[in-house]
Formats: structure tokens, sequence, C-alpha cells
């Protein structure tokens, strides 16, 4: 008998539920209670997720308020600013986006992207509101019709603006636009960059760790604020930033997700009776998964990141590699990914609490069990792998990724990410992608 059967599906769910309304503004849902207390972009999608399986109407009020954010260009930024002003760092003020011609100047916001899940939240939405009926499916298919053009909009900014070449790969300007924010992924990049003078800084996310190596270090943090302030410096202008900043990466990864999303989109799009927008989103979903697939390393199986200012690939045993898992694409090339991520140097790994890929191989030399991105287990990226399985059909992974969530989860603990071999929730606690994870698996097993 497994953890979660032990403690009860039901408790689980009423847990996750409860970690949700903790962090519960209103309009908005913190990432966190404490280190956390604002909106994040990616993270409003998955939360999105999660509180469509108990309250359709409050899970379009998150994504219409994230959506309400969004820049005139069509950019959806990765930070939304509560009323909440202490506790985080860097703040509104530190962002510099006051001036930026393109914010909306009643809503305080960052001036990055993170990845364009929003579309496969959008979907769920819609989907459970047709599963409820009644008043859920109107307001869902309602919300389908008024927010549909935002995310229009979204997809062809980052289409137009991110790959503005047309190779099928999203150009990012921070580590923090990956949302693998110190991934290994970065550090080639991160190693050229020589920041000039960066304005003095207290943290904040190093106080609510219990040990600060877990986190991004000082010198890393300021090569961070650095770029923060180039992009400033031209008032996060788009054509500007492309010039000056320092940090030019096309992520495999986020190119993944908008080939994914970008499907999503397309199927909703032909729902309301948008063929043509529905035609340009398959257009969009087919130019990323080739981009995606054009990335593979054949000596190792691995999609990659490429450097542009280098001029280079970035090779590297993270879980980034499973893009084309996200992507879609060939059947045999996924088959390939699969028996790689299913493997011994992934899900297969010797001594692995639970069966769930880390963010970085512990077969990697830059492998560490206990810091963000360099090692832990995510729990709402195992929920994106497990969807986009059971999307290709693979009933098989589906069902091990979601039985060995719902262990990992049943501690009641919802960590930001899990140390790979003991289990031991990380980061801060009571996150809330983390429960939205739980929601999800849970709903999608009754």
């Amino acid at each position: 008998m497994n953890t979660a059967t032990r403690i009860g599906v039901e408790e689980l769910r009423q847990s996750a539920m409860e970690t949700l309304k903790l962090n519960d503004l209103g309009t908005m849902t913190s990432a966190a209670p404490n280190l956390y207390p604002h909106m994040w972009s990616w993270d409003a999608a998955f939360v999105a997720i999660g509180l469509a399986r108990y309250d359709v109407p409050r899970s379009i009020t998150e994504l219409r308020t994230l959506l309400a954010a969004q820049w005139s260009t069509g950019m959806i930024p990765h930070i939304v600013f509560s009323d909440n002003a202490a506790g985080y760092f860097p703040g509104f003020d530190r962002w510099g986006t006051a001036s930026a011609a393109a914010r909306p100047s009643a809503i305080k916001s960052s001036g990055i992207c993170q990845p364009p899940v929003h579309a496969i939240a959008l979907r769920h939405i819609v989907d459970r509101g047709r599963e409820n009926g009644g008043a859920d499916q109107e307001a869902a298919e309602a919300f389908l019709h008024e927010s549909f053009d935002g995310w229009l909009a979204w997809h062809r900014w980052l289409a137009d603006v991110r790959d503005p070449d047309g190779v099928g790969l999203i150009e990012i300007h921070h580590g923090w636009e990956s949302g693998f924010d110190n991934s290994p992924r970065w550090d080639g990049p991160y190693a050229r960059i020589q920041p000039g003078p960066v304005e003095p800084f207290t943290r904040r996310d190093t106080l609510h760790v219990a040990d600060v190596s877990e986190r991004p270090d000082d010198t890393e943090y300021t090569k961070y604020l650095w770029l923060v302030q180039q992009m400033a410096s031209v008032n996060f202008d788009d054509r500007a930033v492309h010039e000056i900043v320092d940090f030019r990466v096309r992520d495999v990864f986020f190119s993944a997700i908008m080939a994914a999303s970008s499907d999503t989109l397309a199927g909703l799009a032909d729902e309301i009776g948008r063929s043509g927008d529905a035609a340009e989103l398959r257009g969009y979903a087919q130019r990323f998964r080739d981009g995606v697939a054009s990335s593979v390393d054949p000596a190792t199986g691995l999609a990659r990141d490429y450097d542009v200012l280098a001029g280079e690939w970035i090779s590297t045993q993270t879980v980034s590699g499973f893009a084309p898992l996200v992507a879609g694409g060939d059947p045999a090339a996924l088959a390939v990914q699969r028996n790689l991520l299913t493997g011994p140097d992934w899900m297969g790994y010797p001594d692995l609490r639970f069966p769930l890929p880390p963010s970085t191989s512990p077969a990697s030399a830059a492998f560490r069990s206990r810091t963000y991105w360099r090692g832990p287990v995510w729990p709402f990226l195992n929920l994106l792998l497990g969807w986009a399985a059971k999307r290709d059909g693979e009933r098989e992974l589906h069902e091990t990724l979601k039985s060995a969530s719902l262990r990992q989860l049943a501690d009641l603990n919802f960590g930001e990410y899990y140390e790979p071999f003991t289990g031991e929730p990380l980061g801060s606690l009571n996150q809330a992608w983390t429960a939205a994870a739980a929601l999800e698996w849970i709903g999608s097993e009754r």
C-alpha cells in the first residue's frame, strides 16, 4: 500500500485545497505564502488547472487577473505584483518597469516573461466547465471567447519578437524567463557575463530555506540583477533589449511548451469558429516542434539550448533535454526519449525515493541534490510531462508519473521542490502550484 493510499486520497485533496485557499489573495494566488507573495505567470497556469478541479469560476479569475497584466505588445509578464510590497526581492521598484511604455499603467509587473503554459490551463478550464455543466460551462465558454484574443496576441508576440529568424526556438534574455533559474543549462552563458555596477541589494529568498546552499549564491544573483538593470536601461523595449542584453539563449524547453500550447490553443480556436487563427497557431506548433527536434544531440539523445552570443549548442544532462516529449512529434524519436527518461540516468536511477525525474541527472557532474534547479524534483514539471504522455497515448508513463507523484505529495507539505533520494520537501512549503498538481493528479484519477 502506498503512502497516498494510507493517508487517503480525500485527505490529500482537502490539504491541497487548503493550501490554495491559504495562498488566495482574492483575485490572484500567491505562489507561496511567505517567500513568493505575488503572482507568477506559469505558476498561475498550473494553479488554474488545480482550481478548476473544484472551483471553475475562481480558476477563471486567476487567468483573467494574469491576462489583465498583459503588455500592449502581447507579452505576459512573469510577475504580477500584489499589494503585499514586503517580503520579496526584487520588487516592483527594483524592476524599473514603471516607465515601460507597454506596461498597463494600473498594474505593477516585471518586464520579462515565462513559458506560455496558459492555453493548456485554458483547455483544462473549458473541459472542467463542460464536465460540470450549467453555470460552470457557461462561465468557462464565455471566458474562452472573452480571452482568446489575448492568448493569441501572446503567442504572436513570442513567435515574432522572440523567434525573429523563424528557427523554431524561443530566445530568452534572462535565466528567470526559462523558469529553470539556476540550472546548469545556463552556466556557460552566465560565466561569460561581466556585470557592471549593480545597486546594493538584500535578498529575501535565503531567509526561507533551512540551508542557503539550496539557492543561487550572491555572485549568481548579481548577474541576475545586472540583466534586469540592462533591460530597464532601455525601458524594456523589445528591439533595444535584443541589442544590448548580455544573455541571449534559445531555450528548448520554453520552445516545446510553445509548440504544445499553440496546438492546444488551435484546438480551442476551432471550437469557437476561429479557423484562420487555428491554422496560424498550428503553423507555430509545427515550427517550434521542428525547432525542438533540430536541437537533439545525436550523441546523447537529449535536446539542447543554443547560446546565441557564443554561437554554440549547450549540452547538459537536465530535464529540459526531454523537451521533445512536451512538444510532441515523430513517434520513433519520442520513443527514444521515453526510454532515456525511464532509464538508469533518470527515473530509473538507483536510490531515488520515487521514480520521478530530477531536474539534473544524478549521473551528471553538475548534479546537486538540494540546490534548486540543479538536482531536486519539481512536482509541477512531472504533471506537465504526465499531461504530454496522456496526450500522446502513453498510458504507462502517465500512470507511473501519477502514482509516484501522489506518493511524493502525500507528506502534505507541498514543497517547492523535493530532494530526490530522501523525498524531503525543500524550498518554500505550501507552494501553490505543487498543491494544484496534487489536485489535478487526483482529479484525473477520478
